[in-house]
């Protein structure tokens, strides 16, 4: 079985290697660099998801038979508050679509403001934390949570509900 994952950070591609190696140990995953077909900087929960699908649908159509897997982080406002989020994507090759959503966790005010203003979240929150590269690293979910969760550690939530949704599939 082949998995394509339609991203080469670091962070995306760590949690598809160790979730894939849980459920599917012989499964070989190659990372394609797809666009999402969304902003850079995408706002709201219909607009992460989007891009997660089309990440997923485009790795998936890089080569015939393979199970295609989009991530993608956004922002999104609540009550006021502007919230991360986080969605993914499964696409497989007879064209079924699995999605879920991860965890969420507020922004400080000083980044929700560059973004509301048209930043993007990687080199925002670069700025805030004074350094460079958190997006292919811990996040802003790691920097904003003292280490205690990880970039890749919510992607690997969320492609546990994935795969578990393929499996469910499989078995009906």
């Amino acid at each position: 079985m082949e998995f394509m994952i339609g991203s080469t950070n670091p962070a995306k591609v760590k949690a598809a290697k160790e979730v894939l190696a849980i459920h599917f140990p012989l499964a070989n995953l190659v990372e394609a660099e797809v666009g999402s077909g969304v902003s850079d900087q995408p706002f709201g929960d219909d607009e992460t998801r989007l891009g997660a699908i089309n990440r997923a649908l485009r790795a998936a159509g890089t080569k015939t038979g393979v199970v295609g897997i989009g991530l993608e982080g956004g922002v999104r406002i609540l009550e006021e508050q502007m919230y991360l989020c986080n969605w993914g994507a499964l696409a497989l090759p007879d064209g079924t679509r699995f999605t879920a959503g991860g965890a969420q966790i507020p922004l400080p005010k000083e980044i929700a403001d560059e973004l509301t203003a048209g930043k993007e979240l990687g080199p925002v929150v670069d700025n805030y934390f004074k350094t460079s590269g958190i997006r292919n690293k811990e996040g802003a979910i790691g920097m904003l949570t003292a280490n205690a969760v990880k970039r890749d550690e919510l992607f690997v939530h969320v492609l546990q509900l994935l795969i578990g949704q393929y499996k469910y599939h499989l078995n009906c």
